[in-house]
């Protein structure tokens, strides 16, 4: 009987440190910058103590210095896993391709089975990428539209049909990713999770209200005061082919209930990601180092830029701007 009572007693003064440990994390109001001391009593390794690392729901947040990419890859290696690649090149983002292609082959999952899906209205302006060895590349015809809005919005719908026309009993893991960018350094196996999102890097340092989620309770996007996590990026989100098909159903069918109604959520298919991932929550983060923006000077907790938005004008490449 004291035996009993002093384990229970060990789970109940291990619990309440734990939920004392989140409390004071959920206190900095979701910056992702660590303001106190509290993370250096945590830190799993304690190779990071200047950034958070675990997210009040225990998903990992992935950082350079928090993991071992040799151990990693020969994790996953002899498994022979699977990842598609979607990317969309309408209009005038055709210009951009070239370099996200090239940078993938030297930086994405390099070693792996990987096969690149080019959304374009320009299939005649593909540029000639040489695909390494497991790697394929396929483009699909999409109209082209008036609008950049729609475009943005119309790649869920995409997204969702390729999964289950292409990808179903044939891929394991996909990654959906802004064209207008490129890759600088590794993203590899220890970006693979269920569900991943990256933390959006204009944002990291912000408090939780100063998010620029949509705020209309009338829109499915809602996401109202003192609710959400962080506030991820739309240009780049994947995970297990599952668990993205689901995420890219139900942000389509939430899009198009609202346009019903005449309503556009602020940020397009964005917003309703950041809603649909603060209902169902990521199982693995990744930090702004992968989709850094190049006007942007690099702040110091950001080691490496591993890929990132590089500088345009958006009035030469978008149609309605």
């Amino acid at each position: 009987m004291q035996l009993w009572n002093g384990k229970t007693l060990t789970v109940i003064l291990l619990s309440a440190l734990l939920l004392g440990v989140l409390y004071c994390y959920i206190s900095q109001s979701y910056r992702v910058v660590s303001l106190g001391s509290v993370w250096e009593e945590i830190t799993a390794d304690g190779s990071r103590t200047d950034v958070v690392t675990v997210t009040p729901w225990l998903a990992p947040v992935v950082w350079e210095g928090t993991f071992n990419p040799v151990l990693l890859d020969s994790i996953y290696k002899p498994q022979n896993i699977s990842v598609a690649v979607t990317v969309f090149a309408v209009g005038k983002y055709v210009m951009f391709l070239k370099d996200f292609l090239e940078t993938a082959e030297q930086y994405f999952f390099v070693g792996f089975n990987v096969h690149v899906y080019v959304f374009t209205d320009q299939p005649t302006k593909m540029p000639q990428v040489k695909m390494g060895s497991g790697r394929q590349l396929t483009v699909r015809s999409v109209p082209s539209s008036k609008r950049w809005q729609e475009i943005s919005a119309r790649r869920m719908e995409l997204i969702q049909t390729l999964i289950e026309e292409k990808l179903r009993n044939r891929t394991d893991y996909i990654f959906c990713l802004d064209v207008d960018s490129k890759f600088h350094g590794r993203w590899g196996t220890e970006s693979l999770g269920g569900l991943v999102a990256v933390i959006h890097p204009g944002y990291y340092r912000d408090d939780r209200s100063q998010f620029p989620y949509e705020r209309r309770p009338q829109s499915r996007a809602y996401v109202g005061p003192g609710q959400g996590d962080f506030y991820y990026c739309g240009g780049a989100f994947g995970g297990l082919l599952q668990e993205v098909h689901q995420l890219a159903k139900t942000c389509r069918s939430n899009f198009e209930a609202d346009a019903k109604e005449g309503i556009e959520a602020a940020w397009q298919e964005e917003s309703h990601l950041n809603r649909y991932m603060w209902i169902n929550k990521p199982s693995k983060v990744l930090s702004p180092e992968y989709l850094w923006q190049d006007f942007k000077p690099r702040n110091a907790e950001v080691y490496i830029v591993r890929f990132s938005g590089v500088v345009k004008n958006y009035a030469e490449i978008r149609p309605n701007v």
